[in-house]
């Protein structure tokens, strides 16, 4: 046992602490001081002398002293002094604290390695060196220290410590090199049993920290050869699918089971969401809510993505269930639930039912949200004038709350497709922050579904004279002239430019893909459309791609891509307008 504890007392501690170690070579180490008497059965207390002389014991208190006074340099010195004399690592640990303390990384990195080469084996002396030495970027000196801080811990806890290593260096700027070096100190553990998943897993996150997403690929693969069960590369492969790597996708679907943690699937049906992918999320929420029934949180998405799809009474019986199982409790995401049933009541056409499962709300910060669905309640019944008067009565005391009503007041006019209202509601608010880029593109938006095309182009390329880089307004513009069928060579130029800044973009890649087709490029229209849709399942780009196909004569597959639209957002005005326009009936 260490019996030098002083880095918890006060300065005045330290002298009386010090004082009772010159008492004689039998005093009691702190910790046995004050003890209780044993209770009957208690195991007696191993009492262990103090391996510190008055000399050693002089040098701490002088030391402690020098703390105090803030003279933190002869502090570590006279500490550092006391620990080569004591050999007690306690004393050490304090001689490199102080030098931290004074925030002298050299100092502190040699008290550390002296302390490490007094003790070789010590887990704590050579975690502080690892550390130290990653504080001060020297990246490369982490290797042997970082292998033994895996090396040194009981094999039970091995595996534990490996899944930490990324983060030990997620501040360093140079994330490439930290990646080579966890590589190389990982040899000794990539191939064994225990530790090779979490280690080529650990490897994996670190490329994925170095932007080296394909060869973090790998590492998964070669992490599920190591064990094809371990979870650890299936939570990185989940990563990778979300940050947008197809190939990760499959991966993860080889660790996914009934018996997977419930959150890896959930994640899994987030990014499929994010990625337009509804009724693969849907069968993996089925999935899930079947192996764990009891897990809430499953329950809550399917409600919420059921009622995105139209699916009002798959939604109402998912966000019961959650009810269900949450029901002793009162939290935001109970009122949420509340929320969305009222907002399906609201679209059956109940005003009761609706306004009911808006008095269950309780928690304050669903405030807002609950004002913001009566007034679509008052606008369903026809009383839009109420609605906005209700909507007017939002706070709008700092910039957020402002744009919330804002928003609020927007999103019922656009759904209502009240666009005049909504033109003027944006102009008055580009008016009172014309410096507001997004604002203004809102109002060249607003102004393009009123076919006022001069006025649009206008207030986008003043945004992208003012933002060269706002890549939607060139979309935007590009997306609007091949959509009118005009100056078409000039809205693929546009279009290319928005690809420039975001090439990924499965949105601005449809818009190419429609200037193709109006260009008369049927083929490489499809093939970019098609590419855009696997991307993300989105209505207006399965809408598009349809389109082309029913061009080429491929009639089934058009079908079937707007029959998948359809049950995304039957009521998309993209989609009903082209198959009425082609007089097509799904």
């Amino acid at each position: 046992m260490n019996t030098y504890q002083q880095h918890l007392l006060t300065p005045l501690t330290s002298l009386a602490f010090a004082s009772l170690l010159l008492l004689g070579s039998g005093g009691l180490s702190a910790h046995a001081q004050n003890k209780p008497d044993a209770g009957e059965g208690d195991k007696p207390e191993v009492i262990n002398n103090s391996s510190l002389n008055a000399e050693t014991t002089m040098l701490i208190m002088l030391g402690e002293m020098k703390v105090s006074e803030g003279d933190l340099g002869a502090a570590y010195s006279l500490m550092l002094d006391a620990a080569k004399k004591s050999a007690d690592e306690s004393v050490y640990k304090r001689a490199v604290e102080i030098a931290l303390t004074a925030r002298n990384g050299t100092t502190a990195l040699e008290g550390a390695r002296i302390w490490k080469k007094a003790f070789p084996m010590s887990r704590q002396a050579n975690q502080h060196v690892l550390q130290i030495l990653v504080a001060l970027n020297q990246l490369p000196e982490t290797l042997m220290s970082l292998r033994s801080y895996v090396q040194l811990a009981p094999e039970s806890e091995q595996v534990l410590l490996i899944n930490g290593l990324p983060q030990i260096y997620a501040q360093v700027k140079d994330q490439e090199l930290a990646a080579a070096v966890v590589e190389q100190a990982l040899v000794p553990f990539v191939d064994k049993p225990l530790t090779a998943a979490a280690s080529w897993t650990a490897i994996g996150r670190m490329r994925v920290a170095a932007k080296k997403l394909p060869q973090a690929v790998e590492a998964v693969k070669k992490a599920l050869a190591r064990n094809p069960t371990a979870m650890e590369p299936g939570f990185l492969a989940l990563e990778l699918f979300s940050l947008g790597v197809p190939e990760a996708e499959d991966l993860l679907k080889s660790v996914l089971n009934d018996s997977s943690p419930p959150h890896m699937r959930l994640s899994y049906a987030r990014v499929l969401i994010d990625n337009q992918r509804l009724p693969q999320a849907s069968a993996e929420l089925l999935l899930l809510n079947k192996s764990h029934p009891d897990f809430s949180d499953a329950w809550l998405l399917q409600g919420a993505l059921a009622m995105e799809q139209g699916q009002n009474d798959d939604a109402r019986k998912a966000l019961l269930q959650y009810i269900e199982i949450e029901k002793t409790k009162e939290d935001a995401r109970l009122s949420q639930a509340y929320l969305m049933l009222s907002q399906i009541a609201t679209k059956e056409k109940k005003p009761a039912e609706a306004e009911s499962w808006l008095g269950k709300i309780q928690e304050p910060s669903a405030a807002i949200q609950v004002q913001v669905q009566r007034a679509n309640l008052l606008a369903s019944r026809g009383e839009m004038a109420k609605a906005r008067a209700l909507l007017a009565q939002l706070p709008d005391n700092n910039p957020q709350a402002k744009r919330t009503k804002l928003q609020a007041e927007l999103k019922l006019l656009r759904d209502y497709k009240m666009y005049e209202p909504a033109y003027q509601l944006l102009r008055k608010a580009v008016a009172e922050e014309p410096e507001d880029l997004d604002l203004r593109y809102e109002l060249a938006m607003m102004a393009e579904k009123l076919n006022r095309i001069d006025e649009m182009e206008r207030l986008l390329r003043s945004v992208i004279a003012e933002k060269p880089s706002f890549e939607h307004a060139y979309n935007a513009l590009g997306y609007a002239l091949a959509d009118r069928n005009i100056r078409l060579k000039e809205a693929r130029e546009l279009i290319v430019k928005a690809l420039e800044f975001s090439p990924e973009d499965p949105m601005i890649t449809d818009s190419l893909g429609w200037v193709e087709f109006r260009m008369g490029n049927k083929q490489a229209a499809l093939a970019i459309l098609q590419r855009a849709y696997d991307t993300k399942n989105d209505v207006e780009i399965g809408t598009h791609l349809g389109e082309v196909m029913w061009s080429l004569g491929q009639k089934d597959k058009a079908m079937k891509v707007w029959r998948e639209a359809a049950r995304i957002d039957p009521k998309n005005e993209l989609l009903v307008d082209t198959l009425k326009r082609l007089k097509v009936k799904l």
